[in-house]
């Protein structure tokens, strides 16, 4: 059917093994999307992604903004390992769980749950306007933008707690911040997924067109093959010699994006496998072998064996294997904890009645954990004690907590510029410390010179 230029796509229902194979991942992935955000984890949602409070609790792991190049490193992973991913098996990702399938496969069977199949949906479209099209028409949009609120909902539950948000919406005291996102995704679920669907993958995802980039002969595609299923014979009036394919177009009615899979690879494929699932059917009814339409390779399918070990992929997995090592390293030597130490510039030292010397500082703590902690503030590398109104200290999750405190050495003897540690250790577990380099001035003997800073006579 013609629209606008755009010939509309009725998408034939279809059952199979790779189907419910489909239908059991899109239903895992949607039920870890909408309970996610309702999980909780040590007294706290798992995940979330706390703008305001500048922090972003994921599970076990509570991030802050400074540690941003953690997310610099899972992008960097995500991208090599879908070359990787892309390179072996092809566009698996978008058949069976990239989010654009998921929601449109559930906006398609809404559609068929109100509607009707295929035939009874083309009916209805060209049929004139009546009482009974106009009420499937408004269930139909009204189920669409029930969902696309559902998703926008959860969506939004990631950087909201659910139970707050949804406190704010029945009170009435949702901000116009909260109300935009959740007007916006409820919009953009709904036009993309009711009227766009296909005409994503097709024209903004940039994912299908350069496939051919990452794809090679030994890439995991859905192929049609031409040596057993040309030339087509219709129906059971198969001639001696014809091929097995009987041209029953059942292959292009199931298919998501309407392509003729019969054509070759094309960059519109999902991979989704409804066209297996399909001639497989009609290959078991004409008694016929089934795999003409099959996953496999250019190679395979051709004829020939597909090479497991490529260059690429190693290239791609030596890559992988590196950043995941790095991540996994820094992930558990990270300290969630961070110390600042500001040495006072009014006053490089002051020398006692005694001749001992002190030093001031301005400490700053930073507890980055999900829950309150006991510091102990201590020197390494420096013979000095530790003059400060409380120690240890407590600091809450989140917390900034600031001191002064001063130095003092007994003798003026040595280096004239002590570089040494300030460390803050964790009372509770001595192996969660957090170190900072700072300097000791010390005066030169004799003339009561001073130094600045940097170590220099001032």
């Amino acid at each position: 059917m013609e629209t606008e230029g755009r010939t509309k796509i009725y998408m034939r229902e279809v059952a199979g093994r790779f189907m419910r194979v489909r239908t059991a991942v899109s239903f895992s992935l949607l039920v870890v999307y909408f309970a996610l955000p309702w999980v909780k984890y040590g007294g706290r949602q798992a995940v979330l992604f706390d703008i305001p409070g500048r922090k972003f609790h994921v599970f076990n792991f509570t991030f802050w903004p400074e540690e941003l190049y953690y997310l610099a490193f899972a992008i960097i992973f995500l991208v090599i390992a879908l070359f990787f991913f892309t390179a072996v098996a092809g566009r698996l990702w978008c058949g069976y769980a990239c989010p654009q399938t998921v929601f449109t496969d559930i906006f398609m069977r809404i559609e068929r749950l109100v509607e009707g199949g295929r035939r009874t949906r083309i009916a209805l479209d060209e049929a004139g306007l009546s009482w009974s099209k106009a009420a499937r028409k408004i269930a139909k949009h009204a189920l669409w933008l029930a969902f696309s609120f559902a998703t926008a909902f959860a969506f939004v539950s990631y950087f909201i707690p659910p139970m707050e948000l949804l406190s704010r919406m029945t009170s009435g005291a949702l901000t116009s911040a909260n109300a935009f996102w959740l007007g916006l995704f409820t919009l953009a679920t709904y036009g993309d997924c009711a009227f766009l669907r296909e005409l994503m993958c097709l024209v903004p995802c940039p994912y299908g067109r350069f496939q051919s980039a990452l794809f090679d002969q030994d890439t995991l595609i859905v192929g049609y093959d031409q040596k057993r299923g040309e030339p087509r014979a219709h129906g059971k009036d198969r001639k001696d010699g014809g091929g097995d394919c009987v041209d029953c177009t059942l292959c292009v009615q199931v298919c998501p994006t309407g392509i003729d899979i019969r054509n070759g690879l094309q960059y519109e494929c999902i991979a989704c496998a409804q066209c297996i699932d399909a001639c497989d059917a009609v290959m078991r009814k004409m008694g016929l072998k089934e795999g003409l339409i099959r996953y496999g390779s250019l190679r395979t399918i051709s004829g020939g064996t597909t090479k497991v070990l490529r260059p690429r992929l190693v290239l791609y997995g030596a890559c992988l294997t590196a950043l995941f090592s790095l991540l996994t390293w820094k992930l558990a030597t990270r300290t969630p904890l961070e110390i600042e130490v500001l040495r006072d510039r009014a006053s490089l030292y002051q020398r006692g009645p005694d001749g001992r010397i002190s030093n001031l500082y301005t400490i700053k703590a930073m507890n980055m954990d999900s829950k309150e902690h006991i510091y102990r503030i201590k020197t390494e590398g420096i013979d000095a004690s530790i003059v400060v109104g409380r120690n240890p200290v407590t600091v809450k999750s989140g917390e900034v907590y600031q001191t002064a405190l001063a130095l003092v050495v007994d003798r003026a003897e040595g280096e004239r510029v002590k570089r040494f540690d300030f460390v803050l250790e964790d009372a509770a577990d001595p192996g969660v410390r957090a170190a900072r380099r700072s300097t000791f001035l010390i005066p030169e003997a004799g003339a009561g010179k001073l130094l600045n800073a940097e170590g220099g006579v001032k």
